[in-house]
């Protein structure tokens, strides 16, 4: 009786061991956005001009396909763009962010990049003023 109870302990034992080792190894196999760049200062740009664009580019450090499922901005005046076609690992991607000047400031945007990786999901900001 004593064995079978002891023999028990040490099966749940390594069970727990085994599935704590395996949790580092699904997160190491998982997709994994990388930006080269989370802010992007316009500096001065003209109201009078109009829209300006700055594209921000990632790599995907992991060892699945990376793919974005969504990109939001915190405003209307603020377009993300990128696309929705698989990053196989090691192979780079852009998110295009258009912002369209409506008055004279300072401005910070925020764009929130949503994908099936890790992270989960990336802030990406831009800012400047708009002058005459």
């Amino acid at each position: 009786m004593k064995t079978l109870k002891t023999t028990s302990i040490l099966t749940t034992a390594l069970l727990i061991v085994m599935l704590l080792g395996a949790f580092p190894a699904l997160a190491k196999d998982n997709a994994k956005i990388s930006f080269n760049e989370a802010v992007y200062d316009f500096g001065q740009i003209s109201l009078k001009k109009g829209k300006v664009s700055h594209e921000f580019t990632f790599t995907n450090t992991g060892e699945k396909n990376l793919v974005i499922t969504d990109a939001r901005a915190d405003c209307g005046c603020t377009r993300p763009e990128y696309s929705d076609a698989p990053i196989a690992p090691g192979k780079t991607g852009t998110v295009k962010v258009t912002f369209a000047p409506a008055a004279k400031g300072h401005f910070t945007k925020k764009v929130t990049i949503t994908t099936n990786g890790s992270p989960r999901k990336t802030r990406l900001l831009i800012k400047g003023e708009v002058v005459e």
